[in-house]
Order: C-alpha cells, then sequence, then structure tokens
C-alpha cells in the first residue's frame, strides 16, 4: 500500500503506491481517485484499506490547480474545493491526490499539518507559500516539509511559454526533457519555495512517468491517483 512511510515526531507521512487495492483495468490497484471515471464502489473500498491503514478517518480536497487553503478540524460533508488542507486534528489524515503532481506534507512542531496539491498551476500560483502563512496563522512553530514523487523536470515537456511562465516564478523549475525540448521541474520549484520560507525538505526520489508502481497521467492518461497522507499520531 505504501511506496515510502515513516513516523517521525509524532507525525506520519506516507505515499500509496498501486499495490493493495481493488480497482482494475486502468485504474488496477490502488486508485484512490473519485473523478477518474473508476467505480466508485471500488474507489470507496480502496479509501476505507486506507483509513484502516493510517487508523483514522481521512480528510480528501476536491483539487483544482489553485492557492485557496482549508483549515478542518473534522470531515467534511463534502470534500473541500481547495488545493491545501491544514488540520490541528489528531483524528483525521490529510491526503493529497496525483498522478504526476507534486504532493506536499507539512508538519508543524506545534501540532499543526497539511497537505497540498502542488501542480504546475498551483505552484506558480504559490500554493506552498500561502499553505505555509495558514499554517503560521495557526501557530504552526517550526515548520518541516516532506516532497514525495512526481513526475520529473525529464518527463514533463510543456511548449516553450508554460516555461517561461513556470521561470518567472521559480527561475530553478526551467528545464528541458530526455529530447531536449521546454520542460518544466515543478518539484524543484515548490522545493525552492519551502527553501525560501526556510523550512526543511526530505525530497522522496521517483518519477511518477518512470515508476510502474505509481499512476502517471503523462505516461498513461486515464488512470487512477496515489496518494500523499499526513496525520498526527502517538509519539
Amino acid at each position: 500500500m505504501f511506496a515510502w512511510q515513516e513516523t517521525r515526531s509524532g507525525v506520519l507521512r506516507a505515499v500509496t503506491d498501486r499495490s493493495a487495492g481493488v480497482s482494475t483495468g486502468r485504474w488496477s490497484g490502488l486508485n484512490l481517485g473519485a473523478h477518474v471515471e473508476d467505480d466508485p464502489a471500488a474507489v470507496a473500498e480502496n479509501r476505507r484499506l486506507l483509513g484502516e491503514r493510517v487508523g483514522r478517518r481521512v480528510v480528501y480536497m476536491d483539487q483544482c490547480h489553485g492557492a485557496e487553503v482549508v483549515v478542518l478540524d473534522d470531515v467534511p460533508d463534502v470534500p473541500p474545493r481547495c488545493d491545501g488542507v491544514v488540520t490541528r486534528s489528531s483524528e483525521l489524515a490529510l491526503a493529497v491526490l496525483v498522478a504526476d503532481c507534486v504532493p506536499v506534507l507539512l508538519s508543524g512542531t506545534g501540532g499543526v499539518v497539511a497537505a497540498v496539491h502542488a501542480g504546475r498551476p498551483g505552484m506558480v500560483a504559490g500554493v506552498v507559500p500561502r499553505t505555509l502563512e495558514v499554517m503560521a496563522e495557526l501557530d504552526a512553530g517550526e515548520v518541516d516539509a516532506v516532497v514525495g514523487p512526481s513526475v520529473c523536470g525529464r518527463c514533463y515537456e510543456v511548449p516553450v511559454e508554460m516555461r517561461s511562465a513556470a521561470a518567472k516564478v521559480e527561475p530553478v523549475s526551467a528545464t528541458v526533457s530526455w529530447t531536449g525540448t521546454p520542460a518544466v521541474d515543478v518539484a524543484a520549484g515548490v522545493v525552492a519555495q519551502l527553501h525560501a520560507a526556510g523550512v526543511p525538505v526530505r525530497w522522496v526520489p521517483g518519477c511518477s512517468r518512470e515508476r510502474d508502481d505509481l499512476y502517471s497521467y503523462r505516461r498513461d492518461g486515464t488512470t487512477g491517483r496515489f496518494a500523499g497522507v499526513v496525520a498526527r499520531v502517538a509519539s
């Protein structure tokens, strides 16, 4: 179920893979995305399995590639339309769904955790700095970050205008693909934003397009979503 996981200083952080789930076909495995044409019953069972594994209710977002951030202390009836979710509650796990975008898992010494969906538009819009601002408003204390696997810069070919727009925000994100065409390294841009905010970063290696155990929209088109998950737990 987990491609990577750790529990450190009372916080669980993990990245799911395609194993242990019940979805079939293009979504085969632990697809957690409810918006990708998979069987809703299979997605519900996959989400139940994840909740069982982490031992608490899981909050999902209605992700929209923006910079909206929501603070929650309970599971809402409808997933909030946002790309960053923050909580103080130890009863919740926060999930960010990806299939090439960058999952960012944040934890503060003041007992605040956050999950962030940082695609190229979100990186440009500043969803990660905005989430850090919200955490600071909640007295999160010193924050550290885990950046999960995503599509690497060599595999994320884009039009030159799109690369230029990303580079205006984070110059380090501008790169070239394996064939020398314009490309964007979104994760590098996100890490630069975290470093600029003084946040220590651990970067989980791996390119979603190059790893068969992870879902990749760039590779497969119609496919599932894996998750980054963060939750407060007992030390």
